[in-house]
């Protein structure tokens, strides 16, 4: 059953909202202006094949090259992925609150990032949260038990996009779980980055991700960077391809330079 998103996620979206351009996370239906989708319309071929194809057009203009289709495919399920994550991987960060959000109740306004919350399947909480006895809020018993609930929230979310994409992107199962591994992490690194403390955010990526924990491939494995004075750096776990696009361009967390 649907519930409502707010009172229990609005304050974490406006915090985020007001941390960071890129975290533009809304509660309730979206207005006129965007061209939103509803999540689970990511998993339709002819809405995937548009999107692909408004891509290939965005990355020819800002770049001077014809991307190949699966690295087209693969750039549109980053910006889903990375922002979507995050409407779960921010409020269990900011207040330890995990919604489960179906792809039926978020909207995502491709072109601008933006997402729309309009309802959840529940949101969890630890025991001594002023929301734990609120309709539709379950209580868990520790931060382990919580890191498992947002893990689970973020595959059930998006273990049909993947599929949707698979053929698209012509890859396997762990690199396409791989890339999710990457959002969660690389999310969690930008809301800590915003925040002023961007080790705080490795740490509760590192926790969060330890590896072993399918269907996510890897670990958030963050160290410390010796070219940025102790900044926490990692290897990404699947590669986004830029590569291809400029070359000479290798990002400094890709597994090819590694």
């Amino acid at each position: 059953m649907s519930l409502p998103v707010s009172p229990p996620l609005a304050g974490a979206y406006r915090r985020m909202a007001a941390l960071s351009p890129l975290l533009r996370i809304e509660v309730g239906e979206p207005g006129d202006g965007d061209d939103w989708i509803a999540g689970h319309r990511l998993t339709d071929p002819a809405v995937l094949e548009r999107l692909v194809a408004d891509e290939e057009r965005r990355i020819e203009d800002a770049y001077g090259v014809q991307a190949r289709r699966d690295v087209a495919a693969t750039w549109v399920l980053h910006r889903y992925a990375f922002t979507v994550i995050l409407a779960m991987s921010g409020p269990w960060y900011l207040e330890r609150r995990v919604p489960r959000l179906p792809p039926a109740g978020v909207r995502y306004g491709g072109r601008t990032r933006r997402l729309a919350v309009t309802a959840t399947d529940g949101v969890s909480c630890l025991a001594g949260d002023p929301l734990a006895a609120a309709p539709g809020v379950r209580a868990l018993d520790g931060e382990e038990a919580l890191r498992a609930e947002l893990r689970a929230a973020v595959a059930g979310h998006l273990e049909p996009v993947l599929e949707a994409f698979r053929p698209l992107m012509r890859r396997g199962a762990r690199a396409m779980w791989g890339l999710i591994t990457d959002e969660l992490a690389e999310g969690l690194r930008h809301l800590g980055r915003r925040l002023g403390d961007e080790w705080a955010a490795a740490r509760a990526a590192d926790a969060l991700l330890p590896g072993r924990t399918a269907p996510y491939a890897g670990a958030a494995g963050f160290r410390p960077d010796p070219d940025a004075c102790g900044e926490p750096t990692r290897t990404r776990v699947g590669c986004c391809l830029f590569y291809t696009i400029r070359p000479e361009d290798i990002c400094a967390t890709c597994p090819r330079a590694a």
